[in-house]
């Protein structure tokens, strides 16, 4: 990639995130967003979260606990420091490297 095309793709991403950013204001302006919005934004997040777990659990196999328990333990790891701590970071952290362990060293 040449430099011009470097810089032409940094200028083009800048300018895309600008827009996004401020798309919003530009939308509902005076800061008013409407009960639609407001109720997806309440919404939407736990449905996503939900979703991405079912995705990460989808090829559990329940044949051998193997298959199985290391994904359960450290699921029960994210959800029990997520409402300990409400840190989503440290969840995160802590239950990949749980997982991880567990698969290493125990499975």
């Amino acid at each position: 990639m040449s430099k011009d095309t470097a810089l032409l793709a940094v200028v083009i991403s800048a300018a895309v995130t600008m827009l996004l950013r401020l798309l919003p204001f530009a939308v509902f302006p005076g800061g008013k967003t409407p009960k639609a919005v407001s109720y997806l934004g309440k919404v939407l997040p736990p449905a996503v979260i939900a979703m991405l777990v079912v995705y990460c659990l989808r090829d559990v196999s329940f044949g051998s606990p193997e298959g199985f328990l290391p994904q359960l333990i450290a699921s029960a790891v994210v959800a029990v420091v997520q409402l300990w701590k409400k840190n989503t970071i440290l969840s995160i952290v802590l239950g990949t490297a749980v997982y991880m362990a567990l698969v290493q060293l125990v499975f």
